[in-house]
């Protein structure tokens, strides 16, 4: 719901803030007082066109700020945390900017924003009847969704959604089988002999580094043999271990003498010996594995340098040769197992084609059958709207199978006609003006509880119309009004009447300039206000009485 509108340097408007509440909202005044302004500014702040000619005389900017309360489940929420900004608070702003170069810029909470971004997320927010064109009901790619809205078949969308995901899956997995199949049949010769090779070598994961290490160690066995002989031969002999033994021997003997200051030194000789001795163990273990490695270091060099070789040959690591000649035979088995996998994979894709059939078929069926209950829901209100001539269908139109989509098999389109027997055709095509707006109060007003966008705005909706169409009219948006807020621009006083929130816009002049300013009216000065619809600029006695009576009458 709109809360508040924040008008800056726009066109004539200086500075003009407006509060709204739920419900029926009237904005009322005479033609040229700038009602279209405060339309224009809210257009602003949903993302739609800026032009620099809006920015007010002398001003060096304008601004249009857009306050708005956000339920629970509102699809906005969903769009504002997928885009990063706090999908958690109760409220969103949203704010635009024009500068005199025309240039503009948008902020959703104060933080710098696209222009779509805002777009999209006013289009969950309000729609606008009557002053701009493609927007809400008149864009037909909201059509399908609003039947399905319409229509309360979550389920069955959600079941048509999964199996169209797992079309997709197996059809995905049934071409990159048969695409691999065909480049292994092709390939063939070549993935055999690549298979061969590597079988030949069978390499090992971390071979490699294992073949370097004993290359290194190799190539300089004889100075290490000498290095471990020489250390064995120090841990062994007198400067080693027993070196150590016997500083603790002499130590023993004057212990008594010294009480229990030598007790840290005893006991770290003792540490030291226990290591030296597992130092020579290890130093005797390396000699011994030292003289037990057999291979020659031609052999080994000769085993590095194979694995090297192919392994550059195919542009792989070492390590990986493993992972390519399983890969090259996964390919040749595609073709020695007589293509039983990608038979597999299409028997699996025929499965969930049907299953998508199936799918869509159900949601086809709950569209037809919500599409009457629509068709026959809007003929109903047109009528009394002066809309009796007119005709509005739902019409679904079958998709190629090249067109099928998670959203199913068909197109959705709402058409009118305004004349009996005159083709039906797209809503902005065909209706405009006053007769547009009633008819998107109609359509509304059956749909009042499926759209998303919880305010409605109608520009005009009473427009050449009077008597008792006008109070069809108003109280088809006092019920719409039950549901939605509702803004209207309205010169018809049966519409005014049954506003729960009245604005008069007026234009006057200050100094050298013409402005447009908003007045919320009182119970008093609404009264005032309709009694100047019907009689026009001399409000009279009997006007005033007319006008009392009219606000009674149409409130019971």
């Amino acid at each position: 719901m709109l809360l508040s509108l924040a008008i800056r340097d726009l066109v004539l408007i200086d500075r003009l803030d407006l509060d709204f509440g739920p419900g029926l909202c009237v904005l009322s005044g005479e033609t040229g007082a700038g009602k279209s302004i405060l339309l224009d500014a809210l257009g602003l702040a949903l993302g739609l066109r800026a032009e620099s000619g809006m920015v007010r005389a002398g001003a060096a900017q304008a601004a249009a700020t857009a306050e708005f309360a956000l339920d629970a489940d509102h699809p906005a929420r969903r769009m504002l945390d997928e885009a990063g900004f706090d999908a958690g608070s109760e409220r969103v702003v949203l704010r635009r900017v024009i500068g005199a170069d025309g240039r503009s810029r948008a902020f959703i909470d104060d933080q710098l924003t696209s222009i779509g971004l805002m777009s999209r997320i006013g289009q969950t927010l309000v729609e606008v009847h009557g002053q701009f064109d493609r927007h809400g009901l008149l864009d037909p790619g909201t059509h399908r969704d609003t039947l399905d809205a319409f229509g309360h078949h979550r389920e069955s969308l959600a079941a048509l959604s999964e199996a169209w995901r797992q079309l997709r899956a197996a059809v995905a997995q049934r071409e990159a089988a048969e695409t691999a199949q065909a480049k292994a049949r092709a390939d063939e010769a070549w993935l055999r002999h690549v298979r061969d090779e590597i079988a030949a070598l069978d390499p090992k994961p971390g071979e490699e580094t294992e073949l370097a290490e004993r290359r290194q160690l190799m190539s300089n066995r004889e100075r290490i043999a000498e290095a471990l002989d020489a250390a064995l031969r120090i841990l062994s002999g007198d400067g080693g271990e027993a070196a150590l033994h016997g500083a603790a021997r002499l130590l023993e003997k004057i212990r008594d003498k010294a009480g229990t200051r030598l007790n840290p030194a005893l006991e770290a000789l003792e540490r030291a010996a226990i290591e030296a001795a597992e130092a020579a163990a290890q130093v005797a273990i390396a000699a011994r594995d030292l003289g037990r490695d057999v291979d020659s270091l031609e052999a080994v060099e000769a085993r590095l340098f194979a694995l090297r070789g192919l392994a550059r040959k195919h542009g792989v690591a070492v390590d990986a040769l493993a992972d390519l000649g399983a890969d090259v035979s996964a390919k040749l088995a595609l073709i020695e197992d007589g293509g039983e996998k990608v038979a597999k994979l299409q028997r699996a894709e025929v499965m969930a084609r049907s299953a998508f059939r199936a799918a869509a078929d159900a949601v086809s069926s709950g569209r037809r059958a919500a599409a009457q209950a629509l068709d026959k829901a809007v003929m109903r209100e047109l009528p009394p709207l002066k809309l009796e001539a007119a005709r509005f269908a739902t019409m679904l139109t079958a998709l190629e199978e090249n067109d099928w989509g998670e959203h199913g098999a068909e197109r959705v389109r709402f058409e009118v006609a305004t004349n009996r027997g005159a083709p039906l055709g797209p809503l902005a095509k065909i209706l405009s003006g006053g007769e547009l707006a009633r008819f998107m109060l109609a359509i509304n007003l059956v749909l009042s509880r499926a759209m998303p966008a919880s305010t409605l705005v109608f520009d005009e909706v009473d427009s050449g119309i009077g008597g008792a169409t006008a109070a069809s009219v108003g109280d088809r948006l006092r019920r719409l009004a039950a549901h939605r807020q509702i803004l209207v621009v309205t010169h018809s006083p049966q519409v005014a009447a049954l506003g729960q929130d009245h604005w008069r816009v007026e234009k006057s002049r200050r100094g050298n300039a013409t402005v447009t300013t908003a007045q919320r009216l009182s119970e008093d000065e609404r009264r005032e206000e309709i009694a100047r619809m019907l009689s026009g600029s001399a409000v009279t006695a009997a006007a005033r009485a007319a006008a009392a009576s009219l606000m009674t009458s149409l409130r019971t």
